[in-house]
């Protein structure tokens, strides 16, 4: 029998495994043509690059026996056991996840969610064979290649991140790209052709200097090397930049990997006695990690040449559990002699990982309108996450463009019904203020206070607008929820060259994008030197969607800066 080279050295049973599977598929093509048994075997070597436990390898080379073979699930466990049967059969079941419809959806994301409150296993095995199905996703039909895309960069890609497995995320991610915005990944395409190659060319020439700093310092690095920013993280950071590439100072990150905790702040102290740190631009996720468990310290220093360089320096175990996430705490254990698989509750980040799952489930019970559920999951649970913090130091988890109304029902309910007011980082802000990470947030209350209907409009948790719809109701003041959110508007800030025609290219872009212009401000444009400044007042407030119309304007030669805000 000839066992693939990453799984060689494994059990009898992931060979006994591998056998039964390469049999069970015996003949099996998949669309590309490739033997279907291909898929299964890559789907078990990924389980082995994450490290994971040999049930766990050999359920996913049998993963798809019961729904594609001729052999039935009492076959697996009569052969395997029930163990891996459960795993088997559990995968089995999300094979009927499919992005279309909301019933549908709703249903599936929920089975979802069930195997993954009933063992973690199910779900790791599903990511590896959705990382190869999306590797091979040239070979389906258009239609089938933007479906399966789109439900991997809008559940699997996120949850891969929420699970802490940063590298499979951005795989995903990356994998989806070009086939949910093809338009957008061919302009970034043609935009950063050479830039990686010319930072990595940079970091080599630089790098003798930081080696030869470390081992002076006592220091012995077990790797310095480069992380290239993946294309999908690039392009949404290049959005929040107005699409300016030069503002973009990781394309490519210098990586250290030292032994200790010690040694990441001793090899910080001689990055920045080489170089000035950029002030504001130093963020150490080892004494507070990310909400998905991430650790890692990151300096921006100004180096030679004037050239902005971003370091990320950390441990080879933090390493470990940065690039596999939770696969990384899985660890295969006997247990007064048999055979038995826990995880290691050595970090604060397992223990997370448990409560968020935990949460998700109990999440989900509580939603009866379908529509709610999936806005409110891809919200909550796998939108990218921030975190604020307490007076008390206490970090609290919530999803970007989280309000302080939403961290303060995050604490308690009755802090948020009674909130009004807050400070951030000392200041006193709006209720509806976008918090960021690290922010340091204080809810002011004042007693008996009731929510106002007018926080269903900004706040972004289900938790939150869970809590203010019943004070409301309680209160007598159900009839003043708003029965229509009031839509808001987006006023563009255009500085361009004065040009004959301007005003009509920029209406069409409009027009294309199906969104209507309320005011157009030309007749009173003032002069900026060679410049006009142009406002606009336009009917949308989605933000991806003004994204784009940005992008698109700035292809105009004539335009020269573009500022957007929500009114």
């Amino acid at each position: 029998m000839k066992t693939a080279t990453l799984l060689t050295s494994k059990s009898d049973l992931v060979q006994r495994a591998y056998a039964f599977a390469e049999k069970a598929h015996a003949g099996q093509k998949r669309k590309s043509g490739e033997p279907y048994f291909n898929h299964c075997l890559k789907t078990a070597e990924e389980l082995a690059r994450w490290k994971l436990d040999e049930t766990t390898i050999a359920a996913g080379l049998l993963h798809d026996v019961i729904e594609n073979t001729d052999y039935t699930a009492e076959d697996v466990e009569q052969e395997f056991g029930p163990d891996i049967k459960r795993l088997v059969e559990g995968v089995t079941k999300l094979g009927t996840v499919k992005y279309r419809g909301v019933e549908t959806q709703v249903e599936n994301l929920r089975k979802l969610i069930l195997a993954m409150a009933e063992d973690i296993r199910v779900i790791l095995i599903k990511l590896a064979d959705r990382l190869h199905n999306m590797r091979t996703l040239n070979a389906l039909p258009p239609t089938k290649q933007k479906r399966i895309a789109l439900e991997t960069m809008e559940i699997y890609a996120p949850l891969a991140y929420r699970l802490g497995m940063q590298k499979l995320s951005g795989q995903l991610e990356d994998l989806s790209f070009p086939y949910v915005y093809p338009t957008e990944y061919r302009w970034l395409l043609a935009n950063i052709k050479g830039r990686y190659e010319k930072r990595e060319a940079f970091l080599m020439k630089i790098r003798p200097l930081v080696l030869k700093a470390l081992k002076e310092n006592g220091i012995e690095p077990v790797a310095l090397d480069f992380r290239a920013k993946r294309y999908t993280s690039l392009y949404k950071k290049l959005l929040r930049y107005e699409m300016d590439i030069d503002k973009i100072h990781d394309l490519v990150a210098f990586r250290i990997i030292v032994k200790t905790i010690e040694d990441c702040y001793a090899a910080l102290g001689v990055i920045h006695n080489l170089w000035p740190p950029v002030p504001g631009r130093i963020k150490d996720y080892i004494a507070m990690p990310k909400p998905n468990g991430y650790r890692s310290i990151h300096t921006t220093i100004i180096c030679t040449e004037g050239e902005f360089v971003e370091f990320q320096i950390r441990t080879e175990q933090i390493h470990q559990e940065v690039e596999n996430g939770i696969a990384a705490h899985w660890a295969y254990v006997e247990t007064k002699g048999t055979k038995n698989y826990s995880r290691r509750l050595a970090t604060l980040a397992t223990n997370k990982e448990i409560a968020w799952v935990e949460q998700l489930r109990a999440w989900q019970k509580q939603f009866t309108d379908p529509k709610e559920f999936i806005d409110s999951l891809k919200i909550d649970f796998l939108k990218d996450r921030i975190f604020a913090i307490t007076p008390k130091g206490e970090v609290i988890d919530l999803p970007q463009e989280a309000t302080p109304v939403d961290f303060a029902y995050h604490i308690h309910s009755d802090i948020g019904n009674e909130c009004i007011g807050a400070k951030v980082n000392g200041k006193i802000v709006p209720l509806d203020y976008e918090l960021h990470s690290s922010d340091i947030v204080e809810i002011i209350t004042q007693k008996n206070k009731k929510p106002s209907s007018s926080w269903l409009e900004f706040v972004k948790t289900a938790t939150a607008k869970g809590h203010i719809r019943e004070a409301l109701r309680k209160s007598g003041l159900q009839g003043r929820i708003l029965s229509e959110k009031r839509k808001k508007q987006t006023e563009l800030k255009i500085t361009a060259a004065h040009q004959f025609g301007l005003m009509k290219k920029i209406s069409g872009i409009l027009s294309r994008s199906h969104v209507n212009i309320i005011s157009m401000d030309s007749t009173a444009s003032r002069r900026r030197g060679h410049f006009y400044l142009i406002k606009i007042r336009c009917d949308t407030s989605d933000k991806d969607k003004i994204l784009k119309i940005i992008l698109k304007l700035k292809e105009l030669k004539e335009i020269k800066e573009i500022d957007s805000r929500f009114v």
